[in-house]
């Protein structure tokens, strides 16, 4: 049975061996999360990218990758068409030692990419093979990235988690997959809260990626939980008093 004491045996921040990477792709908030060590990496999507409101992609990379040069970042192809998305790779992976190329694990037409993920991995690109929501994707992935210098597999545990099924025990047996390829790391993608970083760290997992909300909230690990309690009423109370509130 769960008791509240249970909250004291929280780890810290620093104890955690799973990777803390921000997700995001606005500037400024990327540079200022660089300052923090515990932010082992970058991913960014073209979904965030539109809504940080950038109009050049390239020009947008390549300014994180010079300001970021030794953190992993990740950028993704922004083709439908294979043979567009391997030129997009091979041209992005020149941006940086540190740039991993994110391929989705089909295009858009259900078509698996993992023909070229084992074309760009024998040519000794870095990938990061994101959008997979199942363990059958995992498994492709990783047959077609055996030899890899360095990859990601990005496994959208918070989409999982919104279907109503629990990711914990697909990110279980992800991780197992993974660990086969040498060189491989796990990443649990779209988290929703920061239990989710724990959920990763107790499954093994290599990598999480946080976005800016959620890594506001990582002064609350370990929090007392009366203590927090109390705040809550007074939080409620305040803003019944800033309303003018009366019954």
């Amino acid at each position: 049975m769960y008791s509240q004491d249970q909250g004291d045996s929280v780890k810290r921040l620093e104890e955690l061996k799973v990777k803390i990477f921000a997700d995001g792709a606005e500037k400024q908030g990327m540079l200022e999360l660089y300052r923090l060590p515990y932010i082992k990496g970058f991913t960014t999507n073209p979904t965030l990218m539109r809504k940080a409101g950038i109009s050049d992609y390239a020009a947008f990379a390549r300014e994180i990758s010079e300001a970021i040069p030794d953190r992993p970042l990740s950028f993704e192809v922004v083709a439908d068409d294979v043979a567009e998305m391997e030129r997009q790779a091979r041209l992005i992976s020149t941006w940086g030692a540190q740039v991993y190329v994110k391929i989705p694990i089909t295009n858009t037409n259900a078509e698996s990419t993992c023909p070229l993920i084992e074309r760009l991995t024998a040519v000794g690109v870095k990938v990061n093979v994101t959008a997979m929501l199942t363990v059958a994707q995992v498994r492709a992935a990783c047959r077609a990235l055996h030899g890899t210098p360095g990859a990601f597999v990005t496994v959208f545990a918070g989409r999982i988690a919104d279907t109503g099924r629990d990711p914990v025990p697909l990110m279980a047996e992800a991780v197992e997959i993974v660990n086969t390829v040498p060189h491989a790391e796990l990443i649990w993608g779209s988290p929703r809260e920061l239990l989710n970083i724990f959920q990763a760290e107790d499954v093994g997992c290599h990598i999480i990626t946080v976005t800016h909300d959620v890594l506001k909230k990582l002064s609350l690990i370990g929090k007392d939980l009366t203590e927090y309690s109390l705040e809550t009423v007074k939080m409620f109370y305040s803003d019944a008093c800033a309303a003018g509130y009366t019954l």
